[in-house]
């Protein structure tokens, strides 16, 4: 009788969740040559216990528009390993937010939080809500009843949520309001807070930031730069916007950015202008990317076909490729467009943007790629950050959090790929990032028993 394995067991376990197959697939094809070379993985179902949440909470969220219409939203909260400290993840707001999406998010965490070198474990939650077209009453009510629920389940050395897709800076301050209000404490239970009640300087920036930092080191690797590199980016968010900032810095030439509109591109790249007029729609206009284009007669906007013979984003001819928007947003007609077009380096700003074909195909190639559980790591990372000065009752200087940050992106890219060279994987940069993370966890929870 043929033997399960613990791919195909947590498969059996949780069916129909494709979305959090396709992220324990790709984690399980690297460290099963550490699971055969260890035992006692096995042996303690180290995998299997990896990939199944502590702890899943799911709950209604009753709110009244402004309209006193009654409406009903679902909550949830993936808290998934607290072997290396209190769970740790963001809180997504999108129509499509179910537990397939939070699964795979929560299980990615794990290994992003641990190659970060803090405290932190993983989770990962948010709701079926979105906040495009709604009142500023309306987000503030519905985060208000939200956190309402979700206050029993967290605490600062529980469960520290964060900010997502549709979950900024001024989501961050309902939320926090409202916990503070219930629990009658001012305490560092949520990251990404404003600068003067508790959140920590370039935390913003850190994830956009943090990516770009890690492409530096990839490409002292074969003595390359950013100066006069071209530069695909999707996405219009806080990742994209901080990513083409940084790129700007370094004499590259970011040409794109997307929303679900469609995308812009710039034949001779963004300016800071630019930047600055994008974020400015993006940020406090709540708008689209084609207000952003009507702006400037050298921005073209074109509504997006990815995948398609042409008009994609990935069809652009370009040296470099950040995707920055969502999961499996990149397939693989726009993988194989990118060959054709001489993208030489692909580092992901999203959490697994590629389809599992579009990998197959660019893991295949001679592209230089690097996945966003390594590159993306600089927001968390400067979360933790945030905790710790919590934690003092001390505010860090920009310059001093810059400075922590790009040694962490700095550490993490070097323990990439000494972890892919130790397993003789060369400079698999994915293959590295899982099998480093994995052993931390891996030890961690041996170490402290079966529970």
């Amino acid at each position: 009788m043929k033997r399960d394995t613990p791919l195909s067991s947590i498969k059996q376990a949780n069916p129909n969740q494709k979305i959090f197959h396709q992220a324990v697939e790709e984690v399980y094809d690297h460290v099963k040559t550490v699971l055969d070379q260890q035992p006692e993985y096995r042996r303690y179902k180290i995998f299997e216990r990896m990939a199944e949440p502590e702890r899943i909470i799911s709950f209604r969220v009753n709110w009244m528009n402004e309209s006193g219409e009654v409406e009903i939203n679902r909550g949830y909260r993936v808290q998934m390993n607290s072997a290396l400290g209190p769970f740790k993840g963001g809180l997504r707001f999108h129509p499509q937010v179910n537990l397939d999406v939070l699964k795979f998010l929560a299980f990615e965490q794990t290994f992003k939080n641990a190659l970060t070198g803090l405290p932190l474990g993983a989770g990962k939650g948010g709701a079926n809500f979105s906040t495009k077209n709604r009142s500023e009453n309306d987000v503030m009510h519905f985060c208000q009843n939200f956190m309402s629920e979700l206050q029993r389940h967290i605490g600062r050395r529980v469960d520290i949520p964060a900010g997502d897709i549709g979950v900024s800076r001024r989501e961050i301050g309902y939320l926090f309001g409202t916990y503070k209000k219930l629990k009658n404490e001012f305490s560092g239970v949520l990251t990404g807070k404003g600068i003067n009640w508790g959140g920590s300087m370039i935390r913003q920036e850190a994830t956009g930031f943090g990516l770009i930092f890690f492409v530096e080191y990839m490409l002292d690797q074969i003595n390359e730069t950013f100066d006069g590199k071209r530069c695909l980016v999707s996405g219009a968010g806080n990742v994209a916007q901080h990513a083409i900032e940084k790129i700007i810095d370094l004499g590259g030439i970011p040409l794109t950015a997307s929303d679900t509109s469609g995308y812009v591109y710039i034949p001779e790249g963004f300016k800071p202008e630019h930047l600055e007029a994008m974020m400015k729609v993006k940020n406090e206009d709540r708008g689209s990317l084609n207000e952003f284009a009507e702006q400037f007669p050298e921005v073209e906007f074109h509504t997006d076909k990815s995948g398609s013979e042409s008009n994609s984003i990935w069809d652009i001819e370009a040296d470099f490729a950040f995707p920055c928007a969502t999961q499996n947003e990149l397939n693989e007609k726009d993988a194989q467009n990118m060959l054709n077009n001489g993208i030489r380096l692909i580092a992901e700003g999203a959490n697994m943007p590629l389809t599992a074909n579009a990998l197959k195909l660019v893991l295949d190639s001679d592209i230089l790629y690097a996945p966003g559980k390594a590159t993306n790591a600089g927001g968390v990372a400067t979360s933790g950050l945030e905790m710790s000065q919590n934690q003092m009752g001390y505010y860090w200087t920009r310059e001093e959090v810059g400075y922590q940050l790009q040694h962490i992106m700095k550490n993490i890219h070097d323990e990439c790929l000494q972890s892919a060279q130790k397993y003789d994987l060369g400079k698999n940069y994915l293959a590295g990032a899982n099998i480093a993370g994995f052993i931390k966890v891996a030890d961690s929870m041996i170490a402290e028993g079966v529970v």
